[in-house]
């Protein structure tokens, strides 16, 4: 059966004339016509509004060898196949690939919460400690030390609970991620639509997130100047690294939210950091190599109590990443 037929067949299933179904699509009476009368095919978009209209799979719509509706078969790990170079292929059906997306899409935003988390969880201690030292609170060093800690390891434990669930899903999908996949019929133009709508939030957001780690430096630029002038002693000073630690949480949150989304897009197509070859080359050093820098990040930050100047770490380790990669290629 084909999809024109599979259209008519569903469409009276449910008592719907031409208009209503247009009506629940978006598009018009028209397009359903030029659909069952197969004088156009509808575009991946609406075969999806369909899949979920009808309730029924997309491989249904899509594969005229399938003429029994199903209900979308549970996402489990497919069996691989051989490709044609004899390398070991994974198959990715068009609703593993949907699925995949869309917890990614969720999962950027706890992820990107979490880092944001973490990089304004010593805000408040610099903060106080800076008021303390400026006689602006009745508390010891030592006291605004614990108080500050404690809200400290609150942000962090928080960033922990939104990291676990991510990770967790990470390990579901992760044979998508590290493995040569053989994406289904539909699933590139599906995916690379998706990607295109979404290629000028990605570069707007890029940018945004740019700008405001690099303007970072400016509130410390000020208060240093204002300090130096005799104004706020050491508390204006720590009051501008609690400034920058803001702008600099702001900035990565957003590129860490659109990059994770980009990211998933690139999985699926097997391009920019997800080629074949880069999905082998982080295999073997990507985990290790970002365990160690968050390691070195938190021991250096903790002994020097710099915040203001740690976490250049991060885009350094970024641009020392790709030359680690390349080598390793």
């Amino acid at each position: 059966m084909i999809l024109a037929d599979k259209i008519i067949e569903l469409r009276k299933k449910e008592g719907w004339s031409q208009e209503q179904l247009a009506g629940e699509l978006g598009v018009s009476r028209q397009a359903i016509s030029k659909w069952e009368s197969k004088q156009a095919i509808p575009d991946m978009s609406k075969i999806l509004a369909m899949s979920k209209l009808f309730g029924v799979s997309t491989d249904y719509l899509l594969k005229d060898e399938i003429c029994q509706p199903e209900d979308a078969p549970e996402i489990s790990v497919p069996e691989e196949t051989v490709g044609d170079k004899g390398e070991i292929l994974t198959p990715v059906s068009m609703d593993l690939a949907n699925e995949y997306l869309e917890l990614n899409k969720r999962d950027s935003v706890k992820v990107s919460v979490g880092v944001l988390l973490c990089i304004l969880s010593p805000v408040l201690l610099i903060l106080m400690l800076g008021a303390s030292d400026a006689g602006m609170i009745p508390m010891s060093e030592d006291q605004v030390s614990f108080i500050g800690i404690i809200i400290l390891m609150i942000f962090v434990g928080i960033a922990v609970a939104l990291f676990i669930p991510a990770g967790m899903h990470d390990d579901k999908y992760k044979f998508i991620t590290e493995q040569s996949i053989d994406t289904a019929y539909g699933v590139d133009g599906m995916v690379s639509e998706r990607k295109k709508a979404f290629e000028h939030e990605h570069t707007a957001s890029i940018v945004i997130g740019v700008t405001l780690c690099v303007i970072a430096v400016i509130p410390m630029l000020i208060t240093a100047f204002i300090s130096e002038s005799g104004y706020g002693g050491d508390f204006i000073v720590l009051t501008g690294t609690a400034i920058l630690l803001v702008f600099v949480a702001v900035g990565v949150y957003i590129i860490v939210r659109v990059s994770i989304i980009w990211g998933g897009f690139q999985v699926l197509l097997e391009e920019g950091d997800y080629t074949r070859e880069n999905k082998k080359c982080t295999r073997k050093i990507g985990n290790i190599y970002w365990g160690i820098i968050l390691a070195v990040y938190l021991l250096i930050s903790f002994l020097t109590m710099r915040w203001d100047i740690t976490w250049v770490i991060w885009p350094v380790a970024g641009v020392l990443y790709g030359v680690i990669s390349q080598v390793v290629k």
